[in-house]
């Protein structure tokens, strides 16, 4: 019956939609590189030390812990206490453990014996019971007092040490890095206990998934008190995301603001970070070992050779970060690096005058200075590019001030290398270097072992190419290519008209190679320049690379520079670049950065059939079917325009004020502008998905309730259809009262969810009751059209006498389906504290604070009085057309406050079904 009410075109829309949805979906779950991290591993069995925490704290957060990490020798030594080491603080995200501290505690105790425990690190965890932070807000705060206290309590630990610490480092995963940044909201904490903030995949804008009050009120206190304090903020932080393979938390949430005035934050995506090079997953991220290396390495770079703890001078910490994990010199941090370096002592001297040097070393006996005179190229050329595939720490490529053929100091440019994975570059601007004479490679004596070195001048217009991109509407039926004829090693490809986050391309690399035997390997690194959200391909020659072109953070309206894809080739090679539009991937972006309001265009298309049901009922009667309302009235065109337009409003000024003086929220559309994520035609795009949801779910629903009342038919024989309809029970009031115990009692989701099993069950007995009415006037139609008639003579005005008729309870069992669909979702919206109580029973059998509580105090009592509604009993209500009026303008409402904001979808949805519940006594 479901599918008859919907024509052929509409169930091939809803096809697409799905079709649409699910490429969508898949580029965010699968259209990723594979997971490239190694596993780190423990040499030694770990062990996690309970720390015993003052008898008032452990009662007062009885369900938190926390623990110092250790392994064999260490544990043993450290069980002991008190401890002499650098503190550093793990803070666990949603549903983490405690003991996700193993891999990088375990590295940083592998570093510390190699240099005989010169330094080392005490790694200390918070066990949060694995409680899940992203879904329910209500316990951020309480976890965030905890950390306070455990701090004070750590470096307790070191009182009466010679280096005891006066600050901790902390480490915080996904919600673990909110909450070490919300310690600073505290009122009694001091900034000065933290010396080093990094955060792993923790989305600092926003929430991922807004659905209760607490969590959007904690996001805004702290994001606030960052940006009113960023001149007192001297915290440095670092915040690492995952990249797109991370698709829990995808990495524009996790960039920190950038403030003019608070200069020691840095983002960065590790695909980005120099010497790591690789996406992760969300949970990948704290176990990666490539990334693990790379924050113990900065770590140990970080201290303070006085006091043996972390350095207090920001400026180190921000160049020791800057080292590791935005552009990585191929050299070992130094504070102070010395400028002017020695090159006396028995080397050769080789001039270069070439414009183009290779040269391949193999078991050098001597070392040797190539120098290449700068006077003549600067005529003709403006850059310098070198490149080594020796990757060793030691200083390569310098400069010469005023000699002839060879110098005996030179200045150190192997500081302005970069380090890549297969060799490491340098590229210098002629005109920078003025007073330098001649450049100098510098090619140690190796035994064993065979690198190669490249230099080349060129001029920069030969290597700078503009490719534009294809338009957003071409499908992918359409490209633009360039080809590199040219023998040269670097090339930038500049990417133009590409900068928002709904762009997404294909870039394919095709390499030809001539006269090549052994095996080459080139590098194409797309760079963005706004963010630090590079990614690295590398490619065997000769071959066809295919590249993912899309974007984590939009470029900023007042940036004017120019995406580039850095290719580093081979002069034996000539390559082709083809760029196209990759629509899967552009629905994956729509998905990935606004897949979470699809509840709220689902609720909103819901709530526009339900308006159509409703005063269909009021026009004619009868009460059309669900699907057909949802094709008929669930129209872009109805909820779109209006938010556009109050959107356009509030940028003038009388209209901003009187929307101020009224009270109301900030409008989503606003928000989503703010944080550069308005697609064109986005809000489009969702309504198309939500509709096509709601039909299937719809569907889905249908196919259940009559699942269920078969199965009812099958254990029990159910009454008739009921001959008197009685809008209170004998039995309701009582219900009512205990429901609503129960949720204040316990959690108010429990009761919205007992509510519900309580509404379905219901319609399941009125389905299975109508089904028996059909299967027996089959069986005798004579005496079933004599009790129709009967029925139908007996039909009066007053409501509590009303009796019950097939066709009335076909027309209640299609109004029951659309309330039925309205209530799941606002059930799957409250699941998520739900699920918080029931993992926490042990520790609170009443869930405080609960955002669900006020919500399921008002749902009771409707939804008690709907599941006794039939359409015969509110068809003549004074009320039926204002309630049918309400639910277009709650439809714009969700769309307008409830996309960015989930916890108020409910909100919307319950109030035309409370006055559906009072259309009976009205």
């Amino acid at each position: 019956m479901f599918l008859q009410s919907v024509s052929f075109w509409n169930l091939a829309f809803y096809a697409l939609m799905v079709f649409m949805a699910t490429l969508g979906l898949w580029d965010v779950f699968f259209g990723f590189e594979e997971n490239k991290c190694s596993m780190s591993y423990m040499f030694e069995y770990p062990e996690y030390q309970k720390i015993e925490l003052p008898k008032k704290l452990a009662k007062r957060y009885p369900a938190y812990e926390l623990y110092l990490y250790g392994e064999g020798s260490y544990a043993e030594e450290h069980k002991i206490l008190p401890l002499t080491g650098i503190p550093v603080l793990f803070l666990p995200g949603n549903a983490g453990s405690y003991k996700q501290v193993r891999s990088v505690g375990s590295i940083a105790l592998r570093k510390a014996e190699d240099i005989d425990f010169k330094y080392h690190f005490d790694f200390f965890s918070v066990n949060f019971n694995e409680e899940l932070v992203a879904l329910y807000g209500g316990s951020l705060q309480r976890q965030t007092k905890f950390v306070h206290e455990c701090i004070k309590t750590i470096l307790k630990l070191y009182k009466g040490q010679e280096f005891a610490p006066k600050s901790v480092a902390i480490i915080g995963h996904s919600m673990g890095g909110l909450v070490a940044r919300a310690l600073l909201t505290l009122k009694n904490f001091k900034q000065d206990l933290i010396n080093l903030l990094i955060t792993q995949a923790t989305p600092h804008v926003a929430p991922v998934m807004p659905l209760d009050r607490f969590i959007t009120d904690f996001y805004m206190t702290v994001n606030n008190y960052w940006i009113l304090n960023a001149r007192h903020i001297n915290l440095t932080t670092l915040s690492v995301a995952g990249g797109f393979r991370d698709y829990q938390v995808r990495s524009g949430l996790t960039f920190l603001p950038k403030l003019s005035h608070h200069t020691s934050a840095l983002s960065v995506v590790s695909s980005a970070v120099p010497k790591t090079w690789v996406s992760t997953d969300h949970l990948s991220i704290v176990w990666c070992k490539q990334l693990q290396l790379t924050t113990i390495r900065a770590f140990f770079d970080l201290i303070d050779a006085d006091t043996k703890q972390i350095t207090q001078n920001p400026k180190k910490k921000l160049s020791v970060l800057n080292h590791h994990f935005i552009r990585h010199p191929s050299k070992h941090f130094e504070e102070n690096p010395a400028i002017i370096s020695d090159l006396t002592g028995t080397s050769m001297w080789v001039p270069v005058k070439v414009s183009k040097w290779t040269y391949v070393a193999y078991n050098e006996s001597d070392k040797i200075y190539f120098t290449f005179p700068l006077a003549n190229h600067r005529k003709i050329y403006t850059h310098v590019y070198c490149q080594s595939t020796m990757l060793d720490t030691n200083s390569w490529i310098f400069g010469c001030i005023n000699s002839t053929s060879m110098c005996q100091h030179g200045i150190d440019l192997s500081w302005k290398a970069e380090l890549l994975p297969t060799i490491k570059s340098v590229m210098l601007r002629l005109q920078d270097y003025p007073s330098l004479s001649h450049l100098v490679v510098y090619v140690p004596s190796i035994h064993g072992s065979k690198f190669v070195v490249d230099c080349e001048f060129f001029k920069k217009e030969t290597r700078s190419i503009q490719l534009p991109v294809t338009h957003l509407f071409s499908f992918g039926l359409s490209s633009r290519k360039v080809i590199l004829n040219t023998s040269g090693l670097f090339y930038n490809i500049e990417l133009l008209n590409f900068g928002q986050i709904y762009q997404a391309f294909k870039i394919n690399v095709v390499s030809k190679c001539s006269g090549v035997k052994e095996e080459i390997t080139s590098i194409y690194k797309l760079h963005i320049p706004w963010s630090y959200e590079d990614s690295l391909t590398i490619a065997q020659v000769p071959s066809s690379t295919e590249i993912s072109l899309k974007l984590h953070i939009a470029q900023p309206e007042n940036d004017s520079h120019v995406a580039l894809l850095k290719m580093y080739t081979s002069s034996d090679c000539q390559y082709e670049v083809t760029v196209k539009t990759s629509f899967s991937q552009i629905l994956g972006q729509i998905v990935r950065f606004h897949g979470g309001a699809l509840p709220a265009y689902v609720t909103s298309s819901i709530l526009l059939a339900y308006g159509g049901q409703l005063y269909s009922l009021f026009s004619t009667g009868h009460c059309l079917e669900y699907a057909t309302m949802l094709d008929k009235e669930a129209k872009p065109y109805k909820v779109d325009p209006f938010v556009i337009m109050i959107k356009f409003l509030l940028g003038y000024k009388w209209f901003k004020e009187l929307w101020d003086v009224l009270m109301l929220p900030q409008l989503d559309a606003i928000i989503l502008t703010s944080q550069s994520m308005c697609f064109p035609l986005v809000s489009l795009i969702l309504f198309l998905f939500g509709t096509c949801t709601a039909y299937w779910g719809g569907l889905l629903s249908s196919a259940s309730v009559r699942l269920l009342s078969s199965l009812w038919l099958a254990l029990k024989r159910p009454s008739e259809l009921p001959k008197d309809i009685k809008m209170i029970s004998a039995d309701l009031p009582f219900l009512t009262i205990v429901l609503i115990i129960v949720g204040w009692t316990t959690c108010g989701a429990f009761a919205i969810l007992l509510t519900y099993l309580y509404y379905v069950f219901k319609i399941v007995h009125l389905q299975a009751s109508l089904t028996m009415y059909k299967n027996s006037r089959t069986v005798n139609p004579k005496h079933s059209r004599r009790s129709e008639k009967k029925s139908n003579h007996h039909k009066d005005s007053t409501v509590y006498h009303l009796r019950l008729s097939a066709n009335d309870a076909e027309d209640s069992l299609r109004m029951h389906s659309t309330v039925i669909n309205l209530l799941t979702w606002i059930v799957l919206l409250s699941m998520p504290s739900l699920i918080y109580w029931l993992k926490n029973l042990r520790y609170y059998f009443k869930l405080n604070p609960d955002p669900c509580k006020p919500l399921a105090f008002i749902l009771i009592p409707t939804m008690a009085v709907l599941g006794n509604t039939h359409t015969v009993s509110i068809r003549s209500s004074k009320l039926l057309k204002t309630t049918s009026q309400f639910p277009l303008p709650l439809a714009v409402g969700i769309i307008a406050f409830g996309s960015a904001h989930l916890y108020r979808v409910p909100c919307f949805v319950f109030i035309p079904l409370l006055l559906h519940a009072l259309c009976n006594f009205i």
